[in-house]
């Protein structure tokens, strides 16, 4: 079976959080799951405390063959954008 990069819903009503999960594609979305390879909390306002994601385990996945979601690509671009700031500062 496929594997994804997706999000899997946690914390309370109306405050989400989020980890960024690998899990097989027939798996249900809160349901099981390879690896945690991050965290999105949107509520965090503070700057680098919102998004954290382990980009050398994203890149294995992606060697492997995972597919991310449209939100998980999106969210992973950006850790690599923040890391880039970070390298060249």
């Amino acid at each position: 079976m496929a594997v994804k990069i997706r999000l899997q819903r946690g914390g309370a009503k109306h405050k989400p959080m989020y980890r960024m999960v690998v899990a097989e594609s027939g798996s249900p979305r809160d349901g099981r799951f390879v690896e945690i390879i991050g965290n999105y909390d949107p509520s965090n306002k503070i700057e680098g405390k919102q998004l954290s994601v382990n980009l050398d385990r994203a890149a294995y996945w992606y060697g492997v063959g995972a597919q991310p979601s449209d939100t998980a690509r999106t969210l992973i671009n950006r850790a690599k954008r923040a890391e880039a700031a970070k390298a060249s500062v």
